[in-house]
């Protein structure tokens, strides 16, 4: 029997907005103006790990990408673009026919499915790449969780894996501003005391069989209501690479 991670009121307050996903100016805003920045670290990444050209049409043709928690594929389908074989998995099934008719609609083929990260390591599923954007904070389990990620990776594999920071300014950043101030996010969406330092998750990346290669900060200019990202301030928000050693 498979052991879930996976926290039921956490995928609650996810279903409850899943028709949003794709509105620019709903409640998943703060993820549409990441977007573009995660996408710029994420495909880096890719690229210099396949040694592939990102000015290529299809530059990930033949890698095989697991976007775990999907949501409506804000991720998957830029990904698709770029010629990759993506499937998207989420804990909350009513995100998962939302994200089935946009790709539909924008004439993407995308592998959608309702399940969690260890339903699909236990059944011997197997990616070149694992991305884990935003979910580790919100599962009950992260160092159960990174080890179903860390299973599903083909050896070489990368994994990318994106989390909040936690310390006073998180907190005054990602619950009191963006939760009770801007209202980008209903109220709750984040738990402070789930949030997961930098050096924490190198430490269970490490534990779970994961070799940690990178992390950077994604920084929030309120003056240009833009996002960038830092080599130095992980302060909030923060990614990182990890490596799967080859066999």
């Amino acid at each position: 029997m498979t052991i879930s991670t996976v926290d039921p009121a956490e995928v609650a307050k996810f279903e409850a907005m899943a028709a949003e996903w794709w509105d620019l100016n709903g409640k998943f805003k703060p993820l549409h103006m990441l977007n573009p920045t995660r996408l710029d670290y994420i495909t880096r990444q890719i690229a210099a790990e396949f040694g592939r050209d990102l000015e290529a049409p299809t530059p990930f043709s033949g890698l095989r990408i697991l976007d775990i928690g999907c949501g409506g594929g804000l991720l998957c389908e830029p990904m698709a673009r770029l010629g990759a074989t993506i499937v998207g998995v989420d804990a909350a099934p009513r995100n998962i026919p939302v994200a089935q008719v946009h790709a539909q609609q924008s004439g993407l083929t995308i592998d959608y499915r309702h399940g969690t990260a260890e339903d699909m390591a236990a059944d011997g599923e197997q990616f070149d790449v694992v991305l884990n954007m935003e979910v580790v904070e919100h599962v009950a389990d992260p160092q159960a969780y990174l080890t179903a990620c860390q299973q599903l990776l083909k050896p070489g594999g990368i994994h990318i894996c994106s989390t909040i920071n936690r310390n006073p300014k998180s907190f005054a950043m990602a619950i009191i501003g963006a939760e009770w101030i801007m209202r980008w996010l209903p109220k709750g969406t984040h738990e402070w005391d789930k949030f997961i330092t930098p050096e924490e998750l190198f430490s269970m990346l490490s534990r779970a069989g994961l070799n940690p290669v990178d992390r950077k900060g994604f920084k929030f200019n309120p003056l240009a209501w833009s996002w960038s990202i830092s080599d130095n301030d992980l302060s909030v928000n923060y990614v990182t690479a990890s490596l799967k050693p080859q066999a």
